[in-house]
């Protein structure tokens, strides 16, 4: 490849929202984040149900969801190596994610249902154009999640690597299923039957929401981890079993759903998965919040938190050797 197309990644040490790449995405994602959570104070203030086509909930979780993954994406941008196009496409996934968002704002505040709506022509345009506008942060989520694989940064840590890996490919999964749901919800529509159900009881959404944001909970485990003064071996087994967890989750949930069952009336088998994938995501998160009070208790029990100070061979720290 040659040097315009790819360049180094952000420094490590360098505060990641500041590229380039990442400014925008992290513009949008903190007003998304702000909204959902503003739309929080309406719900409380006007009332009415969470669930249902028409509710405050869809502007508070769009709006929380969709401005955490807009965090995720930026920075991802940085800290893979940069090329060419990544400016313009990181500003197009970012509005398409404000957009999105905006629509689904919009249609709470007419009152009308904001997906699987084609009432109008004006409410069937926004439906379409908010699955186009998602049909392309799913492409950029696949591209990311190659990338991290193909090209991956050479300076990050084998456990925070692994858990942008496996959080991006349950992150673009997550959005293949979403896609499939709004598909299969378009289909049931047209046979005048509820869009969100598969067979008895299945919940659709079920298995697109289970692990969309295992992209921020893996990496944050993995930062927690260092930050707990974890060895690096430790960090690595710890989020490597808080990622088969994850991927254990989204089995629970998609099977769930395929078997036409409610999210939690599952058979024996069944359930053994779901507990195993929660035990599998509890016991790192205790094991690092165990790791991080003994360092707050005792720093000097803390490992890798900071390097030993320089000595000479008569171990005097800091003295100067002799001679050139």
């Amino acid at each position: 490849m040659t040097r315009a197309m790819h360049m180094n990644p952000a420094p490590a040490g360098r505060s990641w929202w500041r590229d380039r790449r990442a400014r925008p995405l992290v513009a949008v994602g903190m007003a998304l984040v702000a909204s959902g959570i503003a739309h929080v104070g309406v719900w409380g203030v006007v009332g009415g149900p969470w669930e249902g086509p028409v509710t405050w909930r869809k502007p508070i979780l769009f709006g929380i969801s969709g401005g955490l993954t807009c965090l995720s994406l930026g920075w991802a941008f940085c800290r893979l190596a940069c090329r060419r196009g990544d400016g313009p496409l990181a500003w197009a996934t970012a509005l398409a994610l404000f957009v999105e968002v905006a629509l689904i704002d919009l249609q709470c505040w007419r009152g009308v249902a904001s997906h699987f709506n084609r009432a109008t022509p004006l409410d069937s345009v926004l439906y379409d154009v908010m699955g186009w506008l998602i049909l392309g942060v799913t492409l950029v989520c696949l591209d990311l999640t190659a990338r991290f694989f193909l090209r991956p940064p050479p300076d990050m840590p084998a456990d925070m690597l692994l858990a942008a890996r496996v959080g991006f490919v349950l992150l673009a999964v997550s959005c293949l299923l979403g896609i499939w749901a709004s598909v299969h919800g378009d289909a049931r529509v047209q046979a005048g039957r509820a869009p969100e159900s598969f067979g008895a009881a299945g919940v659709v959404k079920f298995p697109h929401g289970a692990v969309i944001h295992a992209v921020q909970w893996l990496p944050a485990l993995a930062w927690a981890a260092r930050r707990a003064g974890i060895a690096a071996r430790g960090r690595l087994w710890l989020v490597a079993a808080a990622s088969v967890g994850s991927g254990l989750l989204l089995v629970y949930a998609l099977a769930q759903t395929l078997l036409g069952r409610p999210r939690f009336a599952a058979p024996a088998p069944l359930m053994a998965v779901g507990l195993a994938a929660i035990a599998l995501l509890a016991v790192p998160a205790a094991i690092i919040a165990a790791a991080w009070l003994r360092s707050r208790v005792d720093p000097r029990g803390a490992r890798g938190l900071t390097a030993p100070a320089p000595s000479t061979p008569a171990g005097r720290p800091g003295a100067r050797r002799a001679g050139p």
